[in-house]
């Protein structure tokens, strides 16, 4: 195996492993490699290794990665990052799912450009409460679900969110908690949690996606 490719296996691994201490399935857990700012060749590793899920930051990086990689079959794109409203087309059109929805111009725009299927979309939450940070705060998420649930072309599947660094075990934990105990409460089983970082305790703590950049791809340049 490539580099890469026993990467993606040592990964892939660890979440299995993660899954088994808790009694959850392997399958409950999708992993997303975090592709940004990473050449096409090497998403066409990853994609011979197996992997079908790449999370894309930029919106306009995603819109050059979709044509460029267009001849792989079954390669699904998640758009992870913020959004402007002049760049919610590119995600409309190509975006297998949305995991930093927070705004709500940004729900009414991406909802009048989906032409296709409903966009799975994660709700952003800031558990933290970091004012670096983006995201909705715990209060405010009720109303914001209720109007985007109301617009066509999209479908809420889960909350999403980038807790603050810690190397606290408990604490990390904590966060993971808090944004699942949300979910829970709203009736949403996705939770978009987890990095290189910290995916395992994600896991551990019920995520359903995990974004993985640096483990697979290694540093960014």
């Amino acid at each position: 195996m490539s580099g890469l490719a026993e990467r993606l296996a040592e990964v892939r691994a660890r979440m299995a492993a993660a899954c088994a201490r808790v009694g959850r399935a392997p399958e409950s857990v999708t992993l997303v490699a975090v592709s940004k700012l990473k050449p096409g060749a090497l998403i066409r590793e990853a994609y011979a290794a197996g992997q079908r899920d790449f999370g894309e930051n930029y919106a306009q990086e995603l819109r050059d990665k979709a044509v460029e990689l267009a001849d792989l079959e079954g390669l699904r794109w998640h758009a992870i990052g913020p959004l402007q409203t002049n760049k919610v087309k590119y995600v409309a059109k190509v975006a297998h799912a949305y995991h930093a929805l927070e705004r709500l111009e940004v729900a009414q725009e991406l909802s009048r450009r989906r032409l296709d299927a409903p966009l799975p979309c994660q709700v952003e939450v800031n558990v933290g409460g970091e004012a670096s940070k983006s995201g909705l705060s715990p209060e405010a998420l009720g109303p914001f679900l209720d109007a985007v649930r109301a617009l066509p072309g999209l479908r809420v599947e889960g909350l999403m969110s980038l807790p603050p660094p810690t190397e606290d075990e408990a604490v990390a934990r904590g966060y993971f908690r808090t944004l699942r105990e949300l979910a829970r409460k709203h009736g949403l089983p996705g939770l978009s949690m987890g990095t290189t970082h910290d995916f395992e305790l994600a896991i551990e703590e019920g995520a359903t996606l995990v974004r993985v950049g640096t483990a697979l791809f290694g540093e960014r340049g």
